[in-house]
């Protein structure tokens, strides 16, 4: 419908043709040669004229088609062109022409965000059986002193070693420590990590790169911002009382005569300073305990006569909650140990389990032990309340508790034991059940 004027003046063209060239033929016939003659050169003239017609036409068709394949919007559709003829193909045209501009933006705006982020990134497209760089971010570049080449095989010139690594995998899914020698650099360690991904036609192939160094300057930055943040807590909920009775009290005395309730007030206040005083110095003994953790003092012990001097003292404590000790430890083996510190690990562990069972109305806790790769695991499970996805990463942090009479330097005193041993304390959750595990080497 929107072309009518087109097919119209194809049609009229058409039918005037036919008709110069029906009367050409009676002319002929009737032996007017000349007048047939005239007749016969605008027939021939007509023809001339629809043949640039339709290749002005078609020629405009197969300009803007060639645009719209090679992604050229550069080309302005003539006023004329947009509201007759040509209107279905200028809105075709100017659709896309609005979705490149669109995806343009997008992929600049992706673009600056990879730039922005402190991780070296670099993102590899698959054509012809071939990888080429699609994307390397200024960090990837800015790290390894590599100008943003186009193709892998000029990569390999500047990092055969990341290269090597990547391909002897076969381009695919990969995490691990690499070492990466930088120019005249010495070796540095990052931790790398690769993903594939297909689109339609087109695969692509991630590649993350960190600094080792800087992960852990991270994590260390993260720790102490959040032990400060807890300090700070605790002292503040001691000292800010402690200035609002100091200041009560200096009103006090400060008046010409003290009635009897004053005395009552200065008693309160006097045994509230003493109270939060004692908060603090509870505060400062647990920080104590952690700062200066005594080295071990490590003789050969029995795991069974570990946990049995362990579970005599915990014992009445777990049949008082009508928990159901399931112990799975029967093992004649000893381990290289400081007794004393191990216990004060185990009888936490124990006292935390204990506390995740109280809302739980079947309580069981697990005991096991088994020796796997020349390391000796004891896992303390339980099937409580579990521990909650937003602070899985703060339970070892030091003064962070969810008890209310809880110090919060359980997990991290027994962390610090079992890494001063050599080892290291994880927790596993699955479903119904929270383990405790501890490594020993």
């Amino acid at each position: 419908m929107k072309n009518w004027k087109f097919y119209n003046a194809l049609f009229v063209r058409v039918l005037f043709v036919m008709a110069l060239f029906f009367f050409c033929v009676f002319l002929i016939y009737k032996t007017f040669y000349y007048n047939a003659l005239l007749v016969g050169f605008f027939v021939a003239v007509m023809l001339i004229e629809m043949y640039f017609f339709f290749r002005n036409q078609l020629l405009f068709y197969d300009k803007t088609l060639l645009s719209i394949l090679q992604n050229d919007f550069s080309t302005n559709f003539p006023e004329e062109h947009k509201k007759e003829n040509f209107k279905t193909l200028y809105l075709l045209y100017n659709t896309l022409k609005v979705q490149q501009q669109e995806q343009t933006s997008k992929e600049l705006v992706y673009q600056s965000i990879l730039n922005s982020i402190d991780t070296a990134a670099l993102i590899l497209e698959k054509e012809n059986e071939e990888w080429n760089i699609f994307l390397m971010n200024d960090c990837f570049s800015n790290i390894f002193n590599v100008p943003k080449v186009s193709h892998w095989k000029y990569l390999k010139n500047y990092l055969p070693s990341l290269c090597a690594e990547i391909e002897n995998v076969g381009f695919t899914d990969l995490k691990s420590a690499i070492s990466i020698k930088i120019e005249e650099q010495d070796l540095q360690t990052f931790m790398l990590q690769t993903s594939h991904a297909k689109t339609y036609n087109k695969e692509y192939f991630i590649i993350l790169l960190d600094s080792i160094q800087r992960v852990i300057e991270k994590k260390e930055k993260e720790a102490w911002i959040n032990l400060m943040k807890i300090i700070s807590h605790e002292l503040m909920n001691s000292l800010t009382p402690i200035r609002a009775l100091s200041q009560n009290l200096l009103h006090i005395v400060d008046q010409e005569k003290l009635e009897e309730d004053d005395f009552e007030d200065i008693k309160s206040s006097i045994s509230t300073i003493i109270n939060r005083s004692d908060h603090l110095q509870v505060f400062v003994e647990n920080y104590r305990k952690l700062a200066m953790l005594p080295t071990p003092t490590k003789i050969m012990t029995p795991i069974n006569a570990l946990f049995e001097d362990c579970l005599r003292i915990m014992n009445p404590i777990l049949k008082a909650e009508n928990i159901e000790l399931i112990n799975e430890i029967h093992s004649p083996r000893s381990i290289l140990i400081d007794k004393n510190q191990m216990e004060q690990v185990i009888i936490n562990l124990i006292t935390n389990s204990i506390y995740a069972l109280k809302e739980k109305s079947e309580k069981k806790m697990f005991i096991s032990s088994y020796a796997e790769n020349n390391r000796f695991f004891i896992v303390i499970s339980d099937n409580g309340k579990g521990i909650d996805p937003e602070i899985r990463d703060k339970v070892f942090l030091p003064f962070f508790t969810t008890r209310k009479d809880g110090a919060g330097i359980g997990l991290t005193l027994s962390k610090n034991i079992i890494e001063a041993h050599g080892g290291y304390l994880s927790y596993q959750t699955d479903e119904g059940k929270t383990s405790f595990v501890i490594c020993l080497i």
